[in-house]
């Protein structure tokens, strides 16, 4: 029976063994093509970047399945990553699109995927300028209308206040 145990122990180490070995380690995996933006206009141009070159790598990038062609991936100095650019033609059409970048040592092949869409993407909004709500403003738009309302509030509170200083006393109304 012990012996039995150590058989299946061993094999089992054995295909853990080999099964790890076909997956990279955690760190190894630094990732894939970066497109920025992902979604773009015809027309409208494009950064690529990619950490999987390595430090001060460089890598012939591909868009020519969207029709922009080659283009050249060079390394930053400030970071390591390997960033370039082209411009998406005016005639592409609206899809999914796979870039392409091979890495000039080591010829690793990366992708990541470039969305052509016939509308830009919605940038926020903000309001502006004031709102139109009838209420006015302390510094609304003439000083006499402003001056007449609040001599009304003025007149309404102090009669307020003495209706209620009246009921109080027992005065009535």
């Amino acid at each position: 029976m012990r012996r039995t145990a150590r058989l299946l122990t061993g094999t089992a180490l054995a295909v853990g063994a080999v099964g790890l070995g076909g997956m990279p380690a955690y760190g190894d995996d630094v990732g894939g093509l970066k497109v920025l933006p992902s979604s773009v206009v015809p027309g409208g141009q494009v950064t690529v970047n990619t950490a999987s070159c390595g430090d001060g790598g460089s890598a012939e990038g591909d868009a020519s399945a969207v029709g922009a062609g080659s283009f050249t991936l060079a390394p930053r100095t400030h970071e390591h990553d390997a960033t370039g650019k082209f411009q998406v033609p005016p005639s592409a059409q609206p899809g999914t699109y796979e870039i392409v970048a091979t890495c000039a040592e080591g010829g690793r092949r990366v992708t990541g995927d470039l969305v052509v869409t016939l509308t830009a993407p919605r940038e926020q909004v903000h309001p502006r300028g004031s709102v139109k709500t009838g209420v006015g403003g302390a510094l609304g738009p003439d000083p006499v209308q402003t001056a007449a309302g609040v001599a009304a509030l003025a007149v309404a509170a102090a009669g307020g206040t003495w209706l209620l200083h009246r009921r109080a006393r027992g005065d009535g109304i």
